[in-house]
């Protein structure tokens, strides 16, 4: 037997195989999909992996053997699919002002706590005087997201830790003149 003739033989019925499997699949999909009652639901990742098969496969295929949706619908997830991979999104930052070092919040809580008549542009002042260059409403945000009233209002207040930090003291020179007093 000449090898072209054994190898049209093999590949024939290695073809016959794979058309009998594929119509076997196909005829067990239809026979599934009419038990369903309803839509299918598909994740996003079933979508792109039935895009990228109904890709290489081209329409007139789908049409034989897609029975979940249209042809037109696979197709148009893969247009979908390519679009999100070049549509440059990685190299986007994110829109609006830059957001704001941690450190640099947290300098601005502290000179807030630390000098209590200090109004937004003071603490701009200094944060300048540091190399740091932000807005008085910026220091505004800053506080209010911490939790730190305006200035007029922080003059006023007394932290509890302040409070605690007196009576602390308080008791330690009682103790102290109690103990002088003691012969």
């Amino acid at each position: 037997m000449d090898w072209k003739t054994l190898l049209a033989y093999i590949t024939g019925t290695v073809d016959q195989e794979l058309l009998l499997r594929n119509e076997y699949l196909v005829t067990e999909n239809r026979l599934l999909r009419n038990q369903l009652k309803g839509r299918v639901r598909l994740s996003d990742g079933e979508r792109k992996a039935l895009a990228e098969i109904g890709h290489k496969l081209g329409k007139q295929a789908l049409q034989d053997v897609a029975t979940i949706v249209k042809p037109d619908t696979i197709l148009g997830w893969y247009r979908q699919l390519v679009a999100q991979k070049f549509d440059g999104s990685p190299q986007r930052k994110r829109p609006g002002r830059p957001t704001i070092d941690k450190a640099v919040e947290d300098l601005v809580v502290r000179m807030a706590q630390e000098n209590r008549s200090w109004g937004y542009d003071r603490i701009v002042g200094a944060l300048a005087n540091l190399g740091y260059i932000i807005s008085d409403q910026t220091v505004g945000n800053i506080l209010k997201r911490h939790g730190v009233p305006p200035a007029p209002e922080r003059k006023t207040a007394i932290l509890i830790l302040e409070i605690k930090t007196y009576q602390a003291w308080t008791q330690a020179a009682v103790r102290v003149w109690i103990r002088s007093r003691d012969p």
